[in-house]
């Protein structure tokens, strides 16, 4: 097969998703494909042989990407090409109709909101993952939650907060401290905070307003932190995360040995088929795709589990927990890039 990478991107997410795409291209290299990897920000320089761009197994050729321990300066990313905000750079649309299918990699942003599968959508290309509206739900932290509510899967209280519109006295109210403030719909614990007190209030609310005007601020949930990937329609064995310092922020899910994950996590057997039916649940409530990652906090204070979030295109880097969900179940990390973008193929 023909198979186009899609990785970078003008999100905070960038540098997650190029670590992703340059594994994800590689190991549909070792399975005999022809891929061309492209971040679909910075584009084609050469746009008139775009055949040039896939590369085969043969050819020897492999793609790497080290995660900085800070997000990325997007604004300067940018300034670098003649301050061009096009989300999508040159020769990339006209790269993607040229292959049977195209493995997104795109974390954050248009590669996670929908905007880039219904730009594929449009051109009649397949793609992994979910379509462009499971995709924008998933994304919007407040309509996800709204979602599972209707559906009756737990998770944590939680209010809209607008620093123009609202103080410090609505979540006193409403939702009280310790509190999470995030943003509505960044992923990869970009802008997360946890607030213990009213005195770390203002720098939560300026770290999240740094990615989006409006934040979600939950109730705090005390417990132990699990993510179960769902593949195909079935979960994947459950993985337990604990970072040896703070909470599961940007540094600790990209740097190495940060985060001690156990995999299959240590839960009883009934825990265990809840947790993986809550999965499938949010998964199917939120019509997502091929694959997805659900994470939850087993709640030390009443013993259910909460959905913190749904992610409609997990990572795949060194770190990254589907993978290593998959290798429990006997799936290799080759073998699942394989499966992805074989599946996406069968739904054109």
């Amino acid at each position: 097969m023909k198979i186009v990478v899609l990785g970078g991107g003008i999100s905070p997410e960038r540098d997650v998703s190029l670590c992703s795409a340059s594994l994800i291209s590689n190991a549909l290299l070792s399975k005999g494909h022809d891929v061309a990897f492209v971040d679909v920000y910075e584009g084609l320089s050469d746009t008139e042989d775009l055949d040039s761009a896939f590369v085969t197994k043969e050819s020897g050729k492999t793609f790497s990407y080290s995660i900085p321990e800070t997000e990325p300066d997007l604004e300067a990313l940018i300034a670098s090409h003649g301050g061009r905000r096009e989300l999508v750079g040159p020769g990339v649309l006209d790269l993607c109709k040229k292959a049977d299918a195209v493995f997104v990699g795109c974390h954050g942003g248009m590669g996670e909101n929908g905007r880039l599968q219904a730009v594929l959508d449009c051109i009649d290309v397949p793609y992994t993952g979910s379509g462009y509206l499971a995709c924008a739900l998933a994304m919007d932290k407040h309509l996800s939650k709204t979602l599972l509510r209707h559906f009756d899967i737990p998770t944590a209280d939680w209010v809209i907060f607008d620093p123009k519109k609202h103080d410090i006295a609505m979540i006193r109210e409403q939702i009280g401290f310790p509190c999470v403030v995030k943003p509505i719909g960044c992923g990869s614990s970009c802008g997360v905070s946890i607030v213990h007190d009213e005195s770390e209030w203002e720098a939560a609310i300026t770290y999240s307003t740094k990615y989006e005007n409006t934040c979600l601020v939950e109730k705090m949930i005390h417990g132990r932190e699990f993510s179960i990937g769902v593949l195909d329609g079935e979960a994947l064995p459950i993985i337990e995360i604990i970072p040896k310092v703070g909470f599961y922020d940007y540094k600790n899910k990209y740097q190495a040995n940060a985060t001690t994950e156990i995999c299959p996590a240590a839960l009883t057997e009934e825990q265990t088929k809840e947790a993986q039916g809550l999965a499938v649940a949010v998964h199917r409530a939120l019509g997502l795709g091929n694959y997805s990652r659900v994470d939850f906090i087993l709640s030390e204070e009443d013993g259910k589990f909460y959905c913190l979030e749904a992610n409609n295109l997990p990572g795949m880097t060194p770190n990254s927990l589907i993978p290593q969900e998959a290798r429990a179940a006997g799936i290799g990390y080759e073998d699942l890039c394989e499966k992805l973008v074989l599946s996406a193929s069968k739904k054109a």
